[in-house]
């Protein structure tokens, strides 16, 4: 399994295979059919209220991490992680498409490793 990251405002390319965004709002400024988005999982975000109290703060990563995973064991997320699990098992590559401007401390990140992992 081939899980690639890519921020939602960098050109698409044919090697991203099948695109999903993973954030609950659009990213600003990105118009919809330049995305080339083939999935947007919006229940597959952080809430609005642990997005807003992470900040992206490389020291609340971990905690972040930790309450993020919960969210995401909740029935909230589970119809998007069912719609996931069938995407991954279709497709050889994936892209997760995010906005955030830090590329090493967002939900796709976690998001990924939670996945191969083994957790989905």
């Amino acid at each position: 399994m081939d899980i690639r990251l890519k921020r939602a405002y960098e050109t698409s390319g044919r090697s991203d295979g099948l695109r999903i965004l993973v954030d609950r709002i659009w990213p600003r400024g990105v118009a919809e059919e330049d995305a080339d988005i083939a999935h947007w999982l919006k229940g597959l975000a952080p809430s609005t209220e642990l997005r807003k109290w992470f900040g992206h703060d490389p020291d609340k990563w971990s905690e972040f991490c930790e309450r993020y995973l919960k969210e995401l064991e909740s029935d909230d997320a589970s119809e998007d992680l069912d719609t996931l699990r069938k995407l991954l098992n279709d497709h050889k590559r994936v892209t997760l498409v995010f906005a955030a401007k830090d590329t090493e401390h967002n939900n796709a990140v976690a998001l990924r490793d939670f996945i191969l992992g083994g957790q989905l």
